[in-house]
Parts: structure tokens; C-alpha cells; sequence
């Protein structure tokens, strides 16, 4: 089965008590993600589990810092503030999430996405140092009125550069992935030695969409070499106003910059100790801040950007980022049709599906698809209505829609047509014409956005 964590012997600390804690809430995350994925998954299932995952979490906390307590754990305080920052900034960021969303599917799994990242982090890092089998990755932070000073200046930025709204659901962010991100990489060195400061700013995607991409007038929900270099020079000066705050690195120069993968990320953040890790909750998604202290960097980290490659590499980057396929929605009150048209794309796309108007709704709010396949004859709110729901408000107005019909006949085609879509398929259709056409819908679709 997809999305589940598998117990290894390289997560074990050698505490009985410890280890058996951990053991059983990856089977409490195992369960939530095989709810989430069950088509007729109860919301009321799911909150419990969730309920019971936070429970055992806490208490898992609690134990965990008495054993530290009681063999003289050097680093206790500083473990004790990862786990403080996850109870009561980061759980309860997500739980307003699954509320606001009444525990959409899409909501549950960014949950279990964000614990199950953090509870591996965690685990491989803080719990194993506990026996001195690692060092502790948070060593290092920066004192808590350092730190506080750095998220008041950062969230004050926010404010007036972006006008985003934010605040900070973690102070010792792991690298855990959230939505569809852009990594963006500064270096800050000087002459006399060979250690360099190393700055990276995490944005999730609809988060520059909406804040540079509406300034620039972004329409398309597509990236590009243009809209990407306005981003490097909005977020470089972002990030020069903040470092001003840090004394240490006042006498250092930004001399590199570049684009990272996901992968290139978490890399740097499991080899790399940092002393800022923030991840804050905007108005329009999530965005991190993560500062390392002077240290010698690592080969494979990005290609820096330079006069005479950075259009080819910043073009190079948007074609092999992560998730970077089309991602597809296909709403339909049939089983058999949603999932028989998923079974049929996903092997080249991102698919997604939805049962009916308002969970259709839900699902274009939580992640914009690049094409709705659309049921027409839908119950209770059909087909005819979701198009104009969409259509009606700006934010959604360009998604392309298809429309799918079990009826060929000309009164419905012409009803289709007058609406306007990208076109219609007949869902009895051999399956081979209707990848067909919808992989030739995109290719011209793609060609057009260049």
C-alpha cells in the first residue's frame, strides 16, 4: 500500500520505552493513512485517529523528557523545545486546517504528510542523540530572544513586502515537505576564509503565485524563466533585510545563488545543522526561513546562478522540480468512471477525483488542477452548475474544463458547447481515444503557455 512508514532498525534508540512509543505511532500514522484513502473513509474516523494520534504523541513527549530528566540528558531543554514548537505551534496549525476543510481528504493527508515527515526527522535525529548515536540536529539554534527577534522582523516583512499574513507554526522545521514548493538558495561568503553562510527560503507555490505572481499580473498558474527571475530579486532583497538582523553575518556578501529540488534541500538539512528552521503559515500557503552558520557547503547543492547561465539553468529547473507533472481532477458521481479514468492517467499525471459538486470545490481550493475532467449529468448539482460556480469567480476562472457524457445525441452536445469548455468527451469512449485526446488537449495546452 502507498503512503506507509515502514519500522527499520535505524529508527531504534535501544530505549524500550522510547522505541515502543515510536513503533506504535507509525502504526497510528499507517491507520490514518489507510482511512484517508478509503473512498467511503468516515470524517468521524478520521478525527478520532487523529484525536488518538495527538494523544499518544503528547504523552509520548511527556515520558520521553522524564527518561532524559532522569539520566542527565545535556540537551534536554533543547529537546524540549522541538517537541514544545510541534504541540503548540505546528499541531495546532494543521488541526485548523482539517476544521476549515472538515477533514477533506486533502487535509488529512498534509497532516499525516507533515507528522509522518517530522516523526522520521525526529526520530533519526533528537531520540537517537538521546543515546549518542547521532548528535542533536537543534543544537545550535539561536537563544529564544535571538529568535523571537528574528520571527517579529521576518513577520513584519511579510507583512510589508508581500502583504501576507503569517505566523510561525514551527521554530525547528525539518525539511518536512508541504504542497508544491520552490526552493531558493543564497550564499553568503567573504575573502578571508572559506566557510560561507547559507540561506534558503521555501515557498510553496500558490504562495509567489498569489503575492509576485499578482503583481506581475500571473494569470496561468504556470512558472516561468520571467516570473521566476522576479522572484529571485523580490526574495534576495527580502532576504538582505533580514540578515541585516544578524550580526554575526553583517560582514559577509551574498555571492551565489540558486535553484534547488526538494531532494538537494533535504539533503542540506540532513548533513547541515541550522541555526534558524522556520516555517510559517500565510494568508496563501506555507513559506520557511532556514539560516546555516558558517560551514563549508556541499557539492551537488545547485548550480549557481550566474549572467551567462542563469536563464538556462532557472528553464532547466522548472522542467525537473519536483511534482512536476500536470496535475488533473476528474469529478464524477460514478466509482467506476473516477476511478477508471485515475487508473488511466496517472501513470503520466497527477490525479485527483471528486464525487460531487462540493467536494470538487474543496479539492480546486486545496490544489489547483491544471485540467477538471467534469462530469455533466451529476445529481443534485450537475455538471452545468459546477462550470458556471468556476467560471464566476476570478481565482478559478482559466482552469480548463472537459466536460465527460454518457449521452451523444445532439441536444446534448449542443447544451455542452453553448457553455463554452475546453471540449467533451463521450465516456464510452475506448480508453486508449480518451488518453488520446486529453494528452493532446495538454501538449497544445503547454505549447500555448510558452
Amino acid at each position: 500500500m502507498d503512503n506507509q512508514l515502514i519500522w527499520k532498525e535505524e529508527f531504534k534508540t535501544g530505549v524500550k520505552i522510547i522505541d515502543e512509543a515510536h513503533e506504535k505511532l507509525f502504526r497510528i500514522i499507517n491507520k490514518l493513512f489507510f482511512l484517508s484513502a478509503e473512498e467511503k473513509r468516515s470524517m468521524r474516523a478520521c478525527q478520532e485517529g487523529i484525536k488518538y494520534f495527538k494523544e499518544h504523541a503528547l504523552k509520548h513527549f511527556e515520558d520521553e523528557e522524564k527518561y532524559m530528566e532522569l539520566i542527565g540528558y545535556k540537551e534536554l531543554e533543547t529537546h524540549r523545545r522541538v517537541h514544545r514548537d510541534f504541540r503548540d505551534d505546528t499541531l495546532p496549525a494543521l488541526e485548523k486546517e482539517l476544521r476549515r476543510t472538515d477533514y477533506s481528504a486533502e487535509a488529512v493527508r498534509h497532516f499525516l504528510a507533515v507528522c509522518a515527515g517530522w516523526l522520521i526527522g525526529h526520530t533519526l535525529t533528537e531520540d537517537r542523540a538521546i543515546t549518542g548515536q547521532t548528535a542533536s540536529k537543534w543544537a545550535n539554534l539561536l537563544p529564544e530572544e535571538e529568535l523571537q527577534a528574528m520571527k517579529e522582523v521576518i513577520l513584519e516583512l511579510l507583512g510589508s513586502m508581500f502583504h501576507l499574513k503569517a505566523r510561525v507554526i514551527s521554530e525547528a522545521y525539518g525539511g518536512e515537505k508541504f504542497g508544491k514548493g520552490i526552493y531558493y538558495r543564497l550564499v553568503y561568503s567573504r575573502e578571508q576564509d572559506d566557510e560561507k553562510w547559507e540561506v534558503i527560503l521555501v515557498f510553496e507555490e500558490k504562495v509567489l503565485l498569489g503575492t509576485v505572481g499578482k503583481l506581475m499580473g500571473v494569470r496561468s498558474g504556470r512558472l516561468d524563466v520571467m516570473f521566476m527571475n522576479a522572484v529571485r530579486y523580490t526574495a534576495s532583497q527580502f532576504t538582505g533585510h533580514v540578515m541585516d538582523y544578524v550580526p554575526a553575518i553583517s560582514t559577509y556578501e551574498m555571492t551565489e545563488e540558486s535553484f534547488l529540488t526538494y531532494e538537494q534541500f533535504q539533503n542540506i538539512l540532513e548533513k547541515e545543522n541550522p541555526q534558524i528552521s522556520l516555517l510559517f503559515n500565510t494568508s496563501q500557503g506555507y513559506f520557511a526561513f532556514c539560516v546555516i552558520a558558517p560551514h563549508s557547503l556541499l557539492e551537488d547543492a545547485g548550480t549557481p546562478l550566474k549572467v551567462h547561465n542563469e536563464l538556462s539553468e532557472i528553464e532547466k529547473y522548472l522542467k525537473k522540480r519536483e511534482d512536476s507533472r500536470q496535475k488533473i481532477l476528474v469529478v464524477d458521481d460514478s466509482i467506476t468512471i473516477r476511478q477508471g479514468i485515475k487508473q488511466l492517467l496517472c501513470v503520466n499525471y497527477d490525479v485527483s477525483v471528486a464525487s460531487s459538486a462540493t467536494s470538487a470545490i474543496r479539492a480546486i481550493t486545496l490544489n489547483r488542477p491544471d485540467l477538471v475532467l467534469l462530469d455533466y449529468e451529476m445529481p443534485v448539482c450537475d455538471g452545468k452548475h459546477v462550470f458556471e460556480m468556476l467560471r464566476a469567480e476570478e481565482e478559478f476562472a482559466d482552469i480548463p474544463i472537459i466536460f465527460l457524457t454518457s449521452k451523444g445525441d445532439e441536444e446534448i452536445v449542443t447544451k455542452i458547447l453553448s457553455l463554452k469548455p475546453e471540449g467533451y468527451l463521450l465516456k464510452y469512449l475506448k480508453s486508449t481515444e480518451i488518453k488520446r485526446r486529453i494528452d493532446e488537449y495538454l501538449r497544445e495546452r503547454v505549447k500555448k503557455t510558452r
